[in-house]
């Protein structure tokens, strides 16, 4: 199961049922669990660890050193969860030590042609990151997101859950979540109404997470007193209140309408 092209460092360690294709080369310190397929010219660099039913196509690069002028050889390492898809000429680097040293990428996530992960980046559970769309270094972003093709997302930004990020886009400043965002630079366009609909939200918390937006994304008067506003959506939305919460929490500010 791996094709007697394959460069395998002595120090990697390979599931016994992993599928290594022609040309691939597999350097030292790289972990492989079970049930993974790696595909012709694909090139893996340690520390590297990657868990369990994860494809990666041909010409992918993964585990490669942080593209930061400040990385100066320290320990890094990437973590990939399970059952990911990363395809053609996706990139993923390590960390650095300013980061915390590690780039975490979740499990059940779509990594579509030429995407870019950076140095310490966080991804979550279940997201899409369609063709070309990058990610600068120290991003976060969280579960069910879907990053539309050729967006970028700006360094230390994080992109909440059930967030999309449109075609072309540019995001500098954190993305709601449960929001659709759009432009060059991007701005809050509405909540992500289709997503939520296709992950089960009921019409009840997508209707309150609307009056919300409204309220807090998109209106332009004192946040304390949009806040006060719509406390009474978040006391019965779990929904409502987890947008909130990620507001007070932003560093960099939010993208608004």
């Amino acid at each position: 199961m791996i094709h007697p092209t394959a460069i395998i460092d002595e120090s990697a360690t390979l599931a016994a049922d992993c599928e290594v294709g022609p040309y691939s080369i597999i350097g030292a310190n790289v972990e492989i669990g079970s049930g993974c397929q790696i595909g012709p010219h694909v090139v893996i660099k340690g520390p590297s660890r990657i868990g369990k039913g994860n494809r990666i196509f041909q010409f992918s690069s993964i585990g490669e050193d942080p593209q930061d002028l400040k990385y100066d050889g320290e320990h890094s390492s990437l973590e990939i969860g399970d059952n990911n898809v990363i395809r053609e000429y996706v990139t993923m680097n390590r960390g650095t030590g300013g980061g915390g040293g590690v780039t975490r990428v979740g499990s059940n996530n779509l990594f579509m042609a030429y995407t870019h992960i950076a140095h310490d980046c966080i991804v979550a559970d279940r997201v899409i990151m369609a063709n070309g769309s990058s990610l600068a270094g120290h991003v976060t972003v969280g579960e069910h997101a879907i990053l539309a093709g050729f967006c970028c997302i700006h360094q230390f930004c994080t992109v909440g859950e059930h967030a999309f990020v449109g075609l072309n886009s540019v995001a500098n400043k954190d993305v709601t979540p449960f929001t659709l965002v759009v432009g060059n630079y991007a701005t809050a366009r509405g909540i992500n109404k289709e997503g939520l609909r296709r992950r089960g939200f009921s019409d009840q918390d997508i209707n309150d997470l609307h009056r919300a937006f409204i309220e807090v994304v998109k209106g332009k008067g004192e946040r304390k007193l949009a806040f006060e506003k719509v406390q009474p959506l978040a006391e019965r939305s779990g929904a409502v209140a987890r947008l909130l919460e990620f507001i007070t929490s932003s560093e960099r500010g939010i993208i608004r309408s």
